[in-house]
């Protein structure tokens, strides 16, 4: 095939940030996509239904004039969240998910979650009213080696919390390990996970071998070359509906990245769905990239498939991106995929 159309695809994980990066950044994500689960990791962060629906105003406000994008917005879970407010967030259509983030895990998490018996309320309600929580899927004790963060979480945390709640809905976000694959691929309808665009393109040594490449670092990390394989096969396969995308693009700053003790994300808000082409062609896929960015997301979160279409097209010419987004904030580096990529959105 040299040209597919799917409906417009949406991004179950996203970061926009605020201010003048938001406004940098937001139109990279609008321009493809209809609709976005956003992350709630600011500072301060979007704690309450008051400051989720006052973000998601700064968000409109940041996209060019006629986007129709919507932004589905999160709270974040914190050992102070109140079920009561969770519930009327929820009920108002305003939040979509809650996000948990175990403390210290990644960027702006520091008032995440430490003693879980601290939110069984506000996961008990959510297991009610069926709001589903977005799990960031590492432990952070210092004495767990950070490439085995994620298989130690589900076995210790992620597994416990939905024995301990039943009907509790969950998304395990950015899957980076078979473990991760594994676990969601034998779950119920309650269970999914998505996987980002990076993963399916690096591992670990694209970050370390010739040099520390600090804008292939991410949180969760890229792992051994045999997870990202196992990655590949559930996002291409189409056997499993649990799994959709969910990019996990994390805009930092040039000068944020390089440096001594960099900030950990990949930016690929612009180019993912060229890129997402490229990797289900090589695997003889292309016809399962609909479902995977079009139609398992909006079916684990109960909504309606997006009715408009998004077509790609395969040329003789490799596309062509800017190295950097300039924002008001400063440069923002593009996510390179190390190959040229044929694929582009057709406008």
């Amino acid at each position: 095939m040299s040209t597919i159309t799917l409906p417009r695809p949406d991004d179950w994980h996203l970061h926009l940030r605020d201010g003048a990066m938001l406004e940098g950044v937001a139109p990279e994500t609008a321009r493809d996509f209809a609709r976005a689960i956003i992350m709630p990791n600011l500072v301060p962060p979007v704690v309450r239904g008051d400051d989720a629906a006052a973000y998601r105003e700064r968000i409109l406000k940041a996209l060019p004039e006629g986007s129709d994008f919507e932004p589905l917005m999160t709270l974040y879970l914190t050992e102070k969240t109140d079920p009561q407010d969770v519930a009327q967030a929820a009920a108002s259509g305003l939040v979509k998910a809650v996000k948990l983030y175990p403390a210290g895990a990644t960027t702006n998490s520091d008032s995440g979650v430490r003693d879980f018996d601290k939110v069984r309320g506000v996961l008990e309600t959510m297991a009610e009213i069926g709001l589903p929580l977005c799990v960031h899927g590492e432990v952070t004790r210092p004495e767990v080696d950070i490439f085995d963060r994620e298989a130690v979480f589900i076995e210790t945390v992620l597994d416990p919390i939905r024995r301990k709640t039943p009907g509790l809905r969950v998304v395990m976000e950015h899957i980076t390990t078979k473990d991760g694959v594994d676990y969601v691929a034998a779950q119920g309808d309650d269970m999914g996970g998505t996987i980002t665009t990076h993963h399916l393109i690096i591992n670990r040594n694209h970050i370390l071998v010739g040099g520390i490449k600090p804008h292939y670092y991410c949180l969760p990390v890229a792992k051994r070359e045999t997870h990202r394989l196992a990655l590949v096969e559930a996002a291409t396969s189409g056997g499993n509906t649990h799994f959709f995308l969910g990019t996990d693009s994390a805009p930092h700053v040039d000068a944020a990245k390089e440096t001594a003790c960099g900030c950990a994300g990949c930016f690929t808000a612009t180019h993912t769905m060229p890129l997402l082409a490229h990797v289900f062609e090589a695997e003889g896929a292309l016809d399962k990239l609909e479902g995977f960015a079009s139609r398992n997301g909006p079916a684990f979160y109960r909504l309606p498939v997006n009715e408009g279409t998004l077509t790609l097209e395969k040329t003789d010419q490799p596309n062509t991106w800017p190295a950097k987004i300039e924002t008001g904030a400063g440069p923002v580096t593009l996510f390179d995929p190390g190959f040229p990529v044929h694929w582009h959105v057709k406008r």
